[in-house]
This record gives structure tokens, sequence and C-alpha cells, in this order.
């Protein structure tokens, strides 16, 4: 994937079922600006919006994925912020929305991974990363308190033991300690990532999206410890008449992929 001429807020291109958002400020290893938030968060919606989107990938343009939120922007949010409000509440939003997405997510990391940025890639539901990649989070040599669902989910996704050696000692990590410890689903050869994301982009794009968004959404609430039962419950009575499972019968009995 080449640079795009000029940086600017993140770029949404389609193909098919398949959505790709480029973080685009490569000269900036793509630190993320408040507009950029801003133009994210309007793009999830817009995902959100088309029934024919089946799949989300989220990469960076250039060397790095993302080099996080923008210490200037934090430096003044801190410096106004009140007592109820977080100097990292704007990122800490489009984490969690991009986590909530109901089509599956795919980061596809292209590089280095930063900062605030290794929150937004562990919101996604894959990492799939370059075996040159890197990644730390240095909230403790900046003397931040890192907002609680971001924590959260680095101890659900990573366990306790994990997070305290990535949030305390603020020591950077490699790809093969990144897989190791299950921030990357995949690290792959630079040559290789594109095929690695597309293989598992056209499953995503090809499973039940009714079925998927339910179960995903299932998995995010017990991994915070706040799992709707009954909710769950009834997506699964549902979905046992619905007509997804219906064509996945069928098209199981007739050894044909299913057409959701």
């Amino acid at each position: 994937m080449s640079d795009l001429a000029a940086a600017s807020t993140p770029v949404l291109s389609i193909e098919g079922a398949r959505a790709t958002i480029r973080l685009n400020r490569p000269k900036h290893l793509n630190r993320l600006q408040p507009d950029d938030l801003d133009a994210l968060l309007q793009l999830f919606d817009r995902l959100e919006a088309d029934a024919a989107i089946r799949v989300l990938v989220l990469t960076g343009t250039g060397r790095a994925f993302s080099a996080g939120y923008d210490l200037g922007s934090i430096a003044e949010r801190a410096a106004g912020a009140s007592e109820q409000q977080s100097a990292g509440s704007a990122f800490e939003i489009v984490a969690n929305r991009l986590e909530d997405l109901g089509i599956p997510t795919i980061c596809r990391l292209n590089g280095g991974v930063y900062g605030g940025s290794t929150d937004m890639a562990l919101a996604c539901d894959f990492r799939i990363g370059v075996d040159t990649a890197e990644m730390f989070m240095p909230a403790a040599r900046l003397g931040l308190h890192y907002y609680t669902s971001g924590i959260k989910r680095y101890v659900s996704r990573l366990g306790a033991d994990n997070a305290k050696k990535l949030f305390l000692t603020a020591q950077k990590i490699e790809a093969a300690e990144m897989l190791r410890i299950g921030y990357l689903t995949a690290c792959v050869p630079a040559e290789s990532l594109d095929d690695e994301v597309d293989r598992l982009a056209t499953i995503l794009a090809g499973n039940a999206p009714v079925a998927m968004r339910g179960m995903k959404r299932a998995i995010n609430e017990f991994a915070r410890g706040q799992m709707d039962e009954d909710a769950a419950d009834r997506r699964a009575r549902h979905s046992m008449r619905g007509a997804e499972i219906k064509e996945g019968i069928r098209a199981f009995s007739e050894k044909r992929p299913p057409k959701f």
C-alpha cells in the first residue's frame, strides 16, 4: 500500500464487503490529532449504518501504525481539565466505540504501535502485525494515569501480569513478545501481511453477520465483567428461528459456502 500524497484525517476505502480505514499522517508516524478522533467516530457511524459492510480493517500509512495521541493535545486537555474530565476522554471514547462496533475488526499493524494507539489496536478483534513491529506504553514515564477502560482492556486481553509489565515499566517490546503475550493474533513477514489480512477478512466477511454481532457483543461484555445474560440468551433463541441458521444448515448439507 503506497503512501498518500498529503497528510489528512483517516481515509476510508470500501471494496465489496470490506472497509479499510487508514490513519494518514505518515510524516509523524500517524500521530493522532483531535480532528482524527472526530473523523474516526464519524466513519464508525457510517460503517455501522451500511449493512453491506461485513468487516473493517484498520491500518496506517507508511512505516508505523500509529504513534498514539498527540502529546501537545494531551497537555492542553490536562491543563484545562476539571476533576470530572479525563485528559484521555476523547481518545477513550474512540477506542471504546471501536471495540463495540458490531462488525468484526482487524488491525493491520504495518509497523510500530505506541501510546494510546496500543489500546486502539487492542480494541480491534484481531491484530495481524509484521515481524518488525514493536510497541510500548509510556504512561508511567509521562506521569499519566491511563484511562480506566483502557486498563481494563489490557488486563482482560493480556492478563494482569502483562498489563503491569507494559504499563509500569514503560518498556518497549518486539513483535515476538507481542505475539507471545497475545497482543498479536498473528505475526508475519512484511511481504505476507496483506495476504494474511485478506485471508482473515474473507473468512469474517463470509460468516453470518447477525450471529457474529451477537456473539462479539457477548464476548466483550463478559470480558468487561458486565454481561447481559438475558439479552444474550434471547439472541441465541432468536438465532434458532432466524434466516441465517436456515441458510447455514442448507449450505452445509449441500456442501457449498453459505450466502448470508
